[in-house]
């Protein structure tokens, strides 16, 4: 299977030029005018790397890049931007960028960055900690050795969870991560952790803030009063 890039950029001669350039060297790219295309794309797949435009129709692509390093941090992430000075660059890399190119850039030294990121980055196939075991890329889940049924959304919470363990994890942050733009009420996230416990998945709940994933269950569960 080729390597996967997502490209975010509403310019669509530079995502035509992008893509031909990439495809070329067998790199398959596809690319997303808007904020919303690109994190409808990633519910269904996952990228090896991301090409991230900063200003957009609909969204900020720094909130992009901090968005994708918290739910998928594996994932290389390349800034393009208009945005050339210093500190531009600076406060994109201090966000988790990997690499930032100025616009506008040659296709052979944007390609030469993407190999570059490839090389890097190691795609987390399977996740464990504990007795879980986690597969990203068919969505298997074993715990102590039996298979989990979850649903897609179920998957994605504890997969966010599993690359969050032992913090404590708003329900605004969850909300916003894993449900993106068709997040709904917190009793929503409330009702998939309800159904992650009945697997026998340990969440403490910190009563005003949110919850805390614990896979080895070395800490006491149950229910924890938060200090404001």
């Amino acid at each position: 299977m080729n390597n996967q890039v997502y490209l975010l950029e509403d310019d669509t001669s530079i995502c035509e030029l992008v893509k031909c350039t990439l495809d070329m060297n067998s790199i398959d790219c596809e690319y997303f005018p808007t904020v919303k295309d690109f994190y409808a794309a990633l519910e269904r797949q996952v990228p090896d790397v991301v090409l991230l435009d900063v200003m957009l129709p609909d969204g900020d692509g720094l909130e992009v890049l901090k968005r994708v390093k918290a739910r998928y941090p594996h994932v290389s992430a390349i800034m393009l931007s208009a945005l050339g000075k210093e500190t531009d660059k600076v406060k994109g890399l201090n966000l988790g960028a990997d690499d930032y190119i100025a616009k506008p850039f040659g296709v052979l030294e944007l390609t030469a960055r993407v190999n570059a990121a490839l090389r890097r980055t190691v795609r987390a196939t399977v996740l464990r900690t504990g007795a879980l075991e986690m597969n990203t890329d068919n969505m298997a889940v074993t715990f102590h050795g039996k298979p989990l049924p979850l649903n897609n959304k179920e998957f994605q919470l504890l997969r966010y969870c599993i690359e969050n363990e032992g913090k404590v994890m708003t329900r605004e942050a969850l909300l916003t991560d894993v449900w993106g733009y068709d997040y709904g009420e917190t009793r929503t996230l409330d009702n998939h952790i309800a159904r992650l416990r009945k697997f026998g998945l340990d969440f403490e709940t910190v009563f005003g803030v949110g919850y805390k994933f614990l896979a080895d269950g070395k800490e006491t569960g149950g229910e924890t009063e938060s200090k404001k």
